[in-house]
């Protein structure tokens, strides 16, 4: 049995360093779990999952891991896709005996029918509790992949105060919806009001839109979009047509606490999004997706489907630390016809997207792996759309690459998949230290003790502490001004997350409108905090702290709204501060 296993690790070895990679160290904790019965398939998967725990060892371990999972799937699997799907769609469920097809063949139309029953609104919030609850309901499965909405709303609304609320850790239940994703669709004209502490007037009507935005064309189109060019908001509020005024920057400092405490809303600008958009002859675009990288058009006769595809931009780097620029343009070639296949022969549930899709063929060309190519290298006309770099967080976890656009997060991590938990070293640190002979488990646990960090660790030369910075140690100014600069060759947008270990209001304010300034569509996807280390707990006298705190809440806010107005003064200064 020994030899037997050890020999078809072997077969799986091709290619690695076999310095490093010790098959019999596999064979014997697999032969440790042997039993009675046991099958070959469980076998694999303990083969699998104790090479993926030597993954710190060296990183070949990770890719042996992997053949052993792919090359026991297709010992499942049938050769022949068309009987897989076939399999998939004849299921049986085995806890009811019942059909229970994965494949759907038909799908079930659904009409609303609504009249007016002379009722008033509530507003948002029970509305977006319904959705709330239906993203729970709908999780494919053991909460594997859970239901997810992205709610999209622009500072005018009324309701504006509570949406910023409905993510919050505390407060009413009935008042929260903490499933849903929230973003903000953001006018120039709001932005323009907080910079100068102008006043802010909510309801439709006082928005920067031309009043025959949504007249007719001869033809039956929308009219394409046109910012007006003198914002009829003030004649609007000289004429009283408006819900409520208040202050523009009491509306920013309740934005800015919200993504403090949850990280959201994201943040896209309208203008920006309508403004450089190729679909910007069919109408105004109203909103993004889920990830924020997607900006199209969408009205009641078409609903938008992006159709999305990635490149590992590591791949492309050659031997010799340079880009083969000419690959990757004949892959990008492969992408785009395939891409285009799939909106010719896909299913669609409902008429509304064939006819978007099939009318506009837009398509989002992504990247992963950019930090790494930056690491190895040292240093369309029948698409109405093509570039919209997306997260990509479950297909770079399968190439091995770091997320999109993103610089590393931390030189080491742990991965929880179901399997269990696996400590992650950046393989290409891993490789440096390993050729410099620096890596062992007392610099590992160094890198650990560092929070993933090696700038404090003293044996690692100074220029690998340059190539391998992260994200925390990387000015934000510099990841604001990258995603400026590649924007003009993005035609819709780019997930962006924004990285501030210790977020205060004047940081925050001061990166949104750098970004703004720089004419970015997306100014912020996620903001990703720090959590503070080795919290100190005091015991206090209770009484005395009920005392102190409406006090305290008060300067903190005094204190707030102070860093955000300074930050609007000294915006360049403040920025530096977030890097």
């Amino acid at each position: 049995m020994f030899d037997k296993i050890t020999s078809r690790i072997q077969k799986l070895c091709y290619g690695l360093n076999m310095d490093f990679v010790d098959p019999a160290q596999i064979t014997m904790k697999v032969i440790q779990g042997l039993y009675s019965g046991v099958t070959t398939v469980e076998l694999d998967t303990l083969a699998a999952e104790t090479a993926a725990t030597l993954t710190t060892k060296h990183p070949d371990y990770a890719i042996l891991a992997a053949r052993i999972a792919v090359s026991n799937l297709h010992k499942e699997t049938k050769k022949v896709f068309s009987d897989v799907m076939e399999d998939l769609f004849n299921y049986i469920n085995p806890h009811n005996g019942k059909h229970s097809p994965m494949v759907a063949k038909s799908t079930l139309d659904i009409v609303l029918a609504n009249k007016d029953t002379n009722g008033n609104s509530n507003g948002l919030v029970p509305m977006l509790r319904v959705y709330n609850n239906t993203a729970r309901y709908v999780d494919q499965g053991g909460n594997k992949r859970p239901g997810a909405f992205a709610i999209y709303l622009e500072p005018w609304h009324l309701d504006i105060f509570e949406f910023l609320d409905l993510k919050k850790n505390t407060g009413k239940e009935e008042q929260r919806a903490r499933d849903l994703f929230f973003a903000l669709w953001i006018p120039d004209l709001f932005m323009k009001r907080v910079e100068t502490n102008q006043v802010y007037s909510f309801g439709k009507q006082v928005v920067e839109k031309v009043e025959t935005e949504h007249a007719l064309l001869e033809d039956g189109r929308l009219p394409p979009y046109h910012p007006h060019p003198v914002p009829p908001a003030s004649r609007y509020e000289k004429e009283g047509r408006v819900r409520k005024v208040i202050k523009a920057q009491q509306l920013w400092y309740a934005i800015i606490e919200s993504q403090t405490e949850t990280g959201t809303p994201y943040m896209l600008y309208k203008d920006s999004c309508n403004r450089k958009s190729n679909q910007q002859n069919l109408g105004t675009i109203k909103c993004s997706n889920l990830c924020t990288e997607i900006v199209e058009y969408t009205s009641k006769d078409e609903v938008a489907v992006c159709n999305l595809a990635s490149l590992a931009l590591n791949m492309y780097v050659t031997s010799e630390h340079t880009y083969d620029f000419t690959k990757l343009a004949d892959v990008t070639k492969v992408i785009v016809r395939n891409l285009n296949k799939i909106i010719d022969i896909n299913y669609y549930p409902v008429p509304e997207a064939s006819l978007s899709n099939k009318r506009h063929r837009p398509i989002g060309i992504g990247v992963q792996g950019l930090a790494d190519a930056f690491i190895l290298m040292r240093y369309g006309i029948r698409n109405s759309l093509l570039i919209a770099p997306m997260p990509t967080a479950s297909t770079a976890q399968i190439l091995g690459n770091n997320e999109s656009i993103e610089p590393y997060t931390s030189n080491i991590y742990t991965r929880r998949v179901l399997s269990g938990e696996f400590q992650i070293v950046n393989p290409h640190l891993l490789k440096d230290l390993t050729e410099r002979g620096l890596w062992n488990e007392e610099m590992k646990n160094q890198i650990i003790a560092c929070n993933g960090s090696i700038q404090s660790v003293p044996e690692i030369p100074d220029d690998l502490k340059q190539l391998y910075k992260t994200v925390w140690e990387i000015s934000q100014k510099t990841v604001l001004k990258m995603a400026a600069e590649r924007g003009a060759f993005i035609d819709q947008s780019q997930s962006l997350n924004i990285h501030i270990a210790e977020p205060n209001y004047g940081k925050l304010t001061s990166m949104h409108f750098y970004g703004w300034k720089q004419g970015l569509k997306t100014g912020m996807y996620y903001l990703r905090t720090r959590p503070a280390a080795n919290p100190i707990q005091f015991t206090l006298n209770k009484e005395k702290l009920k005392d102190k705190e409406k006090v305290s809440k008060e300067e903190e806010k005094e204190r707030n709204t102070a860093a955000m107005v300074c930050s609007l003064e000294n915006r360049d200064e403040c920025l530096m501060c977030g890097s």
